[in-house]
């Protein structure tokens, strides 16, 4: 019987090579060839995986900030939750996988019972025994027709997606850390300089002041030094605000409170790598992990289709068993008692009111919905890449034309100060010209942090921060 029953499973698994799952094919990427910033194709072709490669710790030298990101990736929450969905769907695919294997149980049973004299053949009362031992095969489905083998697949893919996603978390979750730092650095340095502003508009005021007392100048310049002075106490609470909350998200990011990190540098002293390659549309596909998790989720619906045909054509299960059984416990294991049991089972189905049909139907609708999902999600990333390659061209030109305005305020500060020392211009001149000063050196901090920003969007848009060092130094280290 064991011989037997080997037979019927190998030939059920020769069998069971039919798959009604279609072909899966990639969608075409409904972007351009090349973007509309890049400068030469045939160079970014030649450099398209470099973001990619290039390891966080080289993208971002800062050591504070190295810490802060490697202290992120091991304490960050929805980092952790989803590693665990990897788990989650990891034992997923098992348990689906499982299904394509015989089910083998050991079984051991006995029983004792007595029947009535009205019931027994003999016409007497008395009480019987049973003990049986063995093995159980229990509804194994022959998968003639692909239905398991789809299933098994879809769980699989849904498994790969997941694990993408994990990635495109961290690629995100590095790229949110070093802006919430960044942010903090160039916050901390507009407070110095609102500090600085409002020590000398105080130290004007009280001179204002003193010279109104004695006549020498007109309530108006007193007043136009005072709010000068009440405005500045605005930046200052504001910028205070703005840098308390930035060091709150970030250490929410981090996952653990900012002590025992290296000291931070300046916003002017970052030198994070602003000429990175964009490389070609079509390499997106391969570095953007949001990408392939969506094609991978394309490839579970294609297989669902797959299990959705199979229900239509018949279902065969197997269910036997092998073992020894007696009347007598001592006498279980004795010459004669071995006993089996085959039920093989054949479901076809014939009337289920359109529910095999509406299945179907589902799942390719599914399948639709996925395909633009995996479409516009490709557009997303183009359009990312897309705007942070114009942005890093503009921004360029923004921070010399920046550089350039808060140059002539100061030179126009210094030759309004020097009228008025000599008399020629009122204080007016003066408060006006710190004024426009002040306003140049927060908008030349803020556009120098939209600059670095722009390098920090351009490097997660193009897939980099998976790795902690460059592919090169990974080799050489192996």
């Amino acid at each position: 019987m064991i011989k037997q029953l080997t037979v019927v499973l190998l030939a059920a698994g020769g069998l069971a090579g039919c798959s009604l799952t279609p072909q899966y094919v990639r969608p075409d990427a409904p972007v351009a060839a090349s973007y509309p910033a890049q400068s030469g194709v045939t160079d970014a072709a030649q450099a398209a995986d470099a973001a990619a490669d290039m390891g966080w710790r080289t993208f971002f030298p800062d050591q504070r900030l190295q810490a802060l990101i490697a202290a992120a990736l091991e304490n960050n929450r929805d980092l952790r939750i989803a590693a665990l969905r990897i788990e989650e769907a990891r034992a997923q695919y098992h348990i689906q996988s499982a299904e394509r294997w015989p089910n083998l149980n050991g079984a051991a049973g006995g029983s004792r019972a007595r029947t009535p004299a009205a019931l027994a053949t003999n016409g007497q009362d008395g009480i019987g025994s049973a003990y049986a031992v063995g093995l159980s095969l229990a509804s194994f489905e022959l998968d003639f027709f692909g239905r398991v083998r789809s299933l098994n697949e879809a769980a699989l893919a849904q498994y790969l997606a997941t694990r993408e996603a994990r990635q495109a978390a961290q690629i995100s979750l590095v790229a949110e850390v070093a802006k919430a730092y960044l942010a903090e650095r160039a916050y901390v340095e507009q407070l110095a300089l609102a500090q600085k502003t409002w020590d000398g508009r105080e130290t004007a005021y009280q001179l204002a002041k003193k010279r109104f007392e004695v006549g020498a100048s007109s309530e108006m310049d007193l007043r136009l030094s005072e709010t000068l002075v009440q405005s500045a106490r605005v930046s200052l609470a504001t910028l205070a605000r703005q840098r308390a909350q930035t060091e709150n998200a970030l250490t929410l990011l981090v996952g653990k409170p900012l002590a025992d990190f290296p000291p931070a540098q300046a916003l002017s002293a970052q030198h994070i790598v602003t000429d990175i390659p964009a490389g070609l549309p079509s390499d997106l596909l391969a570095r953007r992990p949001d990408i392939r998790a969506a094609e991978h989720r394309l490839i579970a619906a294609n297989a669902n289709i797959g299990a959705a045909r199979a229900a239509f054509f018949p279902r065969i299960t197997l269910t036997a068993g092998l073992g020894s059984a007696s009347n007598a416990l001592s006498g279980l294991f004795s010459a004669g008692t071995q006993a089996w049991s085959f039920a093989p089972q054949l479901l076809l189905p014939i009337f289920d009111a359109g529910r095999n049909r509406a299945n179907l139907d589902l799942t390719q609708v599914r399948k639709n919905i996925t395909v633009a999902d995996y479409e516009k999600t490709i557009q997303i990333a183009f359009r990312e890449v897309a705007d942070a390659l114009v942005a890093r061209t503009t921004l360029d030109q923004q921070v010399a034309a920046q550089r350039a305005v808060q140059q002539a305020e100061a030179a126009r500060l210094k030759l309004a100060e020097l009228r008025y020392q000599n008399g020629v211009d009122s204080s007016l001149a003066v408060l006006d010209a710190q004024r426009e000063l002040f306003v140049a050196e927060q908008l030349l901090v803020q556009t120098r942090l939209l600059r670095q920003l722009n390098s920090i969007d351009l490097y997660r848009t193009l897939g980099g921060g998976l790795n902690e060092t460059t592919a090169d130094s990974n080799r050489n280290a192996g």
